[in-house]
């Protein structure tokens, strides 16, 4: 489930919620009761690590080793 941040612009309490993506957006403020309280925008809290995604594979701009001669093409790729 993702981690929602949320802001009341009436009294300026911040807070994180966990929420399922098709839970309806929290209206009321825990802090103060107001009915001002935002999702707000912001990044997403992962990175992609490890054997097989891009950011491994592809750092020196070359694209996908296929680990000798022959080409993808060849059956060299699985």
């Amino acid at each position: 489930m993702p981690i929602y941040e949320y802001r009341c612009e009436a009294c300026g309490a911040q807070k994180e919620h966990l929420q399922k993506m098709s839970d309806d957006p929290i209206a009321q403020c825990p802090a103060c009761g107001s009915s001002q309280y935002s999702k707000q925008l912001s990044a997403a809290g992962f990175q992609l690590k490890g054997n097989g995604w891009y950011v491994t594979d592809f750092k020196n701009g070359s694209g996908p080793s296929c680990g000798g001669g022959g080409g993808c093409g060849s059956g060299g790729c699985a």
